[in-house]
């Protein structure tokens, strides 16, 4: 199992290309099953989960075709199988496979997800999403059995909460529906206005998408059709963190700040400057870093997928910070590590406490989940001596190539087996 080792201090400067966001290929990727034409997918990110999600659809028959950054996948032969806990389990996007599979085969058969250990996530939004499209569903040891032999039809869906995954859930099986579909309460994501218009390239008709009401034309055949996925909100962010933790300057390439607006704001109070320029944006730091709260909260708020990264930047800020955590319950398990390293973060349910330490210490420490694994580097980045980061497979779950873009930057790191 591979392990990064990082000596801190150095600062980053450069430029960083941000690739297509993994959770908008993901769903982009199961919406090749709506269809019996060509879906090309281009900016494509290399990274574990999208690998697993093309191994999940070619055990449905789906063929692809693989060029540096893209892939076309072909879902003409594709066929209703069951989805195996082996490969469902490695992530939680897997489960978006449940509503096409549903739509164009009238029945379907997954296995309840697994993934990042970050909180319950439950499946229930998913599945009244499907049930109120008039599908059946059951749960039979492990297993999500949908059923809808006669076709689904268009209804009004109402969202507990703005559920990503129940949203693209929701909208994917709405095109193949017969008649009009609402979905109320919808996540206002960028990754859920991506997959709408990855959906509408191959011919559905949606209006709405980026707004908690999206209505949905159903019925119609897909065609075959190419698709940019949209830059990767968190990746940038997460360079964004690195250049403000080590007092740095770097150029991201490919971001977009408006898909950044509440994470930008968050680091110019902290006494960070971003600005975009003709190719994304630039972040910069020169003075010290100020203590901030913050709260995460479903877009356009602070993303929970930003939460450890920004942690680890209060770490090192003057005064105090306080990071309330509001969509994942248990999303607070790289508190420990980073307290290895000499941070002074102290839990208070779902609240965080950070008193900002001149300095971090490198230390062994263990990689918990994908943005825990990220906020480690982070804080080795800037830590005195040798971090060792463990279980760095978290890592490339989910982002392309970190340790050699930010070797690129100016970091010391090395990844050893």
């Amino acid at each position: 199992m591979d392990k990064l080792l990082i000596r801190g201090g150095r600062r980053l400067e450069g430029t960083v290309q941000i690739v297509g966001a993994k959770n908008a290929a993901l769903p982009a990727i199961a919406a090749a099953l709506l269809s019996g034409e060509k879906l090309t997918l281009a900016n494509l990110p290399d990274v574990v989960d999208v690998a697993t999600m093309l191994t999940l659809l070619g055990h449905y028959g789906v063929t692809t075709e693989r060029t540096a950054s893209s892939v076309t996948l072909d879902a003409g032969a594709a066929q209703n199988a069951e989805a195996p806990y082996d490969i469902v389990r490695r992530m939680r996007a897997t489960l978006l496979v449940l509503g096409p599979l549903l739509a164009r085969f009238g029945t379907a058969r997954v296995s309840l997800p697994g993934g990042c250990a970050i909180g319950a996530r439950p499946v229930d939004l998913h599945l009244k999403a499907l049930a109120t499209l008039g599908g059946t569903i059951d749960l039979d040891a492990g297993y999500i059995n949908a059923k809808a032999p006669g076709g689904l039809t268009g209804a009004r869906i109402v969202l507990g909460s703005p559920s990503v995954g129940a949203t693209e859930t929701a909208l994917m099986a709405a095109t193949l529906a017969r008649g009009e579909t609402e979905i109320m309460n919808a996540a206002r994501d960028p990754e859920v206005a991506d997959l709408a218009s990855c959906l509408v390239a191959m011919g559905a008709h949606i209006e709405g998408a980026g707004s908690h009401r999206i209505l949905v034309q159903g019925g119609r055949t897909l065609r075959a059709a190419r698709h940019d996925i949209v830059p990767d909100r968190i990746e940038a962010g997460t360079y964004a963190i690195a250049a403000a933790i080590t007092g740095g300057h770097l150029e991201l390439t490919g971001a977009r700040l408006e898909h950044l607006a509440a994470v930008g704001e968050a680091l110019e109070r902290t006494g960070v400057r971003i600005w975009p320029t003709d190719r994304g944006l630039m972040v910069a730091r020169d003075g010290a870093l100020r203590g901030l709260d913050i709260t995460t909260e479903p877009y356009p708020g602070f993303p929970t997928d930003l939460q450890a990264q920004f942690m680890a930047l209060m770490a090192i800020a003057d005064g105090a910070s306080m990071i309330r955590e509001t969509v994942f319950e248990t999303r607070f398990m790289h508190v420990p590590e980073l307290n290895r390293l000499g941070a002074n973060v102290t839990l208070q349910g779902t609240s965080a406490l950070v008193r900002g330490v001149k300095s971090l210490r490198g230390a062994p420490v263990m990689a918990t989940d994908l943005r825990a694994s990220v906020s480690l580097v982070l804080a080795g980045l800037v830590a005195e001596g040798e971090t060792v980061i463990n279980r760095v497979y978290h890592l490339d779950r989910g982002y392309e190539a970190l340790d050699r873009k930010l070797v690129r930057c100016g970091a010391d790191i090395r990844r050893v087996a």
